[in-house]
């Protein structure tokens, strides 16, 4: 039953994000007076750009003296809001909700993008029978790839994720399954769901639900790379 459950989840999900290491790149330091002039951060000294075959980052800076003083933007950063972050995590339950958001957050990601793909798909399939078995793949598909990979989550990352796919969708886990693959289709997962505690009828409301206010707060971050 439990497999059960979170194929149903699996209509909504599409790939892994792949968290891969960028490969470190060398820098060259321009002169913002001289754009040609490329001064090597180890030596101090100048060679001219046009002669430099390297593939190197190109980061504009102000030589002054013996000095080369970079021109670097960091990003913005909202004081509030890391403030509240900190404060959210200052508690082990708040750590804990933390670690959850961010095991969870890709795939509720993934299913809104999944979901934008199906409408464009959709969209263009007017036959009925066409239409279904079409979704009917794309649920074989992703139960297949992600059922062992969803049943590692806990009771707590399920209910969460189930409210994040409200978040990205705009539509709760039980109208995602009944606008995908019918209505009998959701009553039967709703079923199933309710018998191991989840709710897929579950919104998400950050203005009046002080966890989902706290898990915004997380999100955004995450979205801003922030954390």
């Amino acid at each position: 039953m439990k497999k059960i459950l979170f194929s149903a989840m699996m209509l909504l999900m599409a790939t892994s994000i792949a968290f891969a290491q960028q490969p470190t790149r060398k820098l060259r330091f321009v002169n913002k007076s001289n754009p040609n002039q490329v001064v090597q951060p180890s030596t101090g000294t100048s060679t001219s750009a046009t002669t430099q075959t390297e593939h190197l980052n190109v980061v504009y800076g102000r030589i002054d003296g013996r000095d080369t003083l970079l021109y670097v933007y960091l990003p913005e950063v909202d004081i509030d809001l890391m403030c509240r972050y900190y404060e959210i995590t200052s508690t082990r339950q708040g750590r804990r909700l933390a670690n959850n958001v961010k095991k969870v957050y890709p795939y509720a990601k993934l299913a809104g993008e999944k979901m934008k793909e199906f409408d464009a798909i959709l969209a263009e399939v007017s036959d009925a029978s066409e239409r279904k078995r079409i979704m009917k793949e794309a649920e074989d598909e992703l139960t297949s790839q992600y059922t062992e990979e969803l049943k590692k989550l806990n009771f707590s990352q399920g209910a969460i994720l189930i409210r994040l796919i409200d978040r990205e969708t705009g539509n709760t886990s039980y109208q995602v399954v009944r606008e995908l693959r019918g209505r009998l289709r959701a009553f039967f997962y709703q079923g199933f769901a309710r018998l191991w505690g989840y709710n897929l009828k579950s919104e998400y409301d950050p203005h009046n639900n002080p966890e989902d206010d706290n898990i915004e707060t997380i999100v955004t971050l995450l979205e801003r790379g922030q954390i």
